[in-house]
């Protein structure tokens, strides 16, 4: 069975999809949770507390149970995403590269956009290779929120 919650964060209200206690979604705002049976907040306290230490600057990674759907090859790409460090940014390109697909950034930027859980793997973190922010689930808008919110100077 799964259990959702809502999540009000500095960039709208995120809401959170798990199954059998571990995460399977993150929707931004306006998005409809789907095939989800029970509202229930209290399982999701260490999602919260990691989401509000992210979005205070005190977090850097995510430590949570993580069961995004795909296929293995978007798995193998949201994999990849986990491994770009906070603050930085790599290109379409780089990453199918790292990925073992060079020549497919057409099909690895299709499995970034299908990122079930954003933000907890961070594929805001991909660009084009002239350095423009391109195409976000959630809008450009909150991308570049997500990318100045990692630039800001912190005190760890």
């Amino acid at each position: 069975m799964s259990c959702w919650t809502d999540y009000e964060s500095p960039i709208g209200t995120l809401t959170l999809i798990a199954r059998e206690g571990r995460l399977r979604r993150l929707l931004f705002p306006g998005a409809v949770p789907l095939n989800t049976d029970l509202r229930q907040p209290e399982a999701f306290a260490d999602a919260r507390s990691q989401l509000d230490e992210y979005f205070a600057g005190e977090r850097r990674t995510f430590d949570l149970p993580l069961e995004p759907v795909g296929s293995p090859s978007q798995r193998r790409v949201w994999n990849e995403l986990g491994a770009i460090p906070y603050g930085t940014t790599i290109s379409y390109k780089e990453l199918a590269e790292r990925v073992g697909m060079p020549g497919e950034a057409r099909e690895v930027g299709g499995a970034v956009a299908r990122t079930p859980l954003p933000i907890l793997v961070p594929c805001h973190r991909v660009i084009a290779s002239n350095g423009d922010l391109t195409g976000y689930g959630g809008g450009l808008d909150r991308k570049r929120a997500l990318l100045d919110l990692e630039a800001a100077p912190r005190l760890f």
